[in-house]
């Protein structure tokens, strides 16, 4: 921890704002004297922040968050510019600039969008700015959303090549239960999946004005120490003595190494649109040798999708085995079932000889 050079730091809407809604300019300015001062140290600092939905109610008149999506729309389009200004105001106390970047699922899982993000904000840093990055609630639909700014931070930590992700909570922490019920124990250390066997982890805090909750933060430090890198989850309160080094809330240990972003996103942040049923031969040729989906190997299909969403690869028996990236529409897959890459060339064109998901599109689950 001491030694990253390069960390994301996320932080979500409660620990902005206050109870009702808007900005609290203690609580930005404490964080934001904390990442200054880790700039001093000579540490490059990418910051994730929720807040814009939370900001735009009170101005709004809004005294909870929206459930419709134009509404929360709205709110993000008033309150991302007074959260924004708010972080230029606070880090031009210490010399330094913010520079916006606002994302959506695009553009950190298509290549030329993530390519174009990932040089973007490689050259903010070089130029000292401290980027600020939300995600783009004023344009993202529900199907185009990453869901919370938890998973977005873990995407942003692998597209920057960060040594450490910290994400910062109203929590101190990780505990075995509720931190509320007596006898709760803080998990110092996750060093595996074996370690939160028995772990209860609840859902939105009691301010109601975010969207994740322990489970998404869970779920953002698997797919960032799954590709290879640390996540400290503590409090706001303690974001100096985690950027530090200091022991504090929970240290998820490095699990894997780095893997295409896609594949991050498509394993820990979809679900699938539909599902198709393998035969047995065919789970033995994904699971065991890696090898892409054929028709051949198809003996069902569920569910309504089109080419390019996230399906569930099913075994015989209804067991989920895996997801891919699906080449063909829902519609289009019953007549392929079953039938080799040759005779689907032969009788339809050389555009249904192709795999029905790819290998390099595939996650085992």
């Amino acid at each position: 921890m001491t030694a990253a050079r390069r960390v994301v730091v996320k932080v979500g809407s409660s620990s902005l704002t206050t109870a009702e809604g808007g900005i609290d300019p203690a609580r930005i300015s404490h964080l934001v004297d904390v990442l200054a001062d880790a700039r001093t140290r000579g540490v490059e600092v990418v910051l994730v922040s929720s807040g814009a939905i939370a900001a735009g109610l009170a101005p709004l008149g809004l005294k909870r968050r929206p459930r419709a999506l134009a509404a929360q729309q709205a709110a993000a389009s008033v309150g991302q510019g007074l959260l924004v200004h708010r972080y230029t105001e606070e880090l031009a106390r210490h010399g330094l600039t913010a520079g916006q970047v606002l994302l959506t699922l695009d553009d950190v899982t298509r290549r030329a969008h993530y390519r174009n993000a990932h040089q973007t904000v490689t050259k903010l840093l070089e130029l000292g700015v401290l980027p600020i990055v939300n995600e783009n609630d004023t344009v993202a639909t529900s199907e185009i959303r990453f869901g919370d700014n938890d998973r977005l931070a873990a995407l942003v930590a692998h597209l920057v090549h960060a040594d450490l992700l910290v994400l910062l909570s109203d929590v101190d922490g990780l505990y075995d239960g509720p931190p509320t019920r007596p006898g709760a124990q803080l998990i110092a250390e996750v060093r595996s999946e074996d370690d939160l066997d028995g772990v209860v982890v609840g859902a939105i805090g009691a301010a109601g004005v975010g969207t994740g909750g322990m489970v998404t933060k869970v779920e953002a430090a698997a797919i960032a120490t799954g590709a290879g890198i640390p996540v400290v989850l503590t409090s706001a309160d303690n974001a100096g003595a985690a950027l530090a080094g200091e022991p504090t809330g929970t240290l998820f240990h490095a699990t894997g190494k780095r893997r295409p972003t896609r594949l991050l996103w498509l394993r820990h942040a979809t679900d699938g649109k539909g599902a198709l049923v393998l035969d047995a031969g065919a789970v033995r040729a994904v699971v065991e040798r890696r090898a892409s989906l054929l028709a051949a190997g198809i003996i069902g299909v569920q569910g309504e999708f089109t080419a390019g969403d996230p399906v569930d690869l099913l075994d015989p028996d209804g067991r989920l085995v895996g997801r891919g990236l699906v080449n063909f529409d829902a519609a289009e897959i019953p007549d392929l079932l079953g039938r080799s890459s040759k005779d689907l060339k032969r009788e339809l064109g050389a555009g249904y000889e192709r795999e029905v998901v790819h290998r390099d599109d595939l996650v085992l689950l």
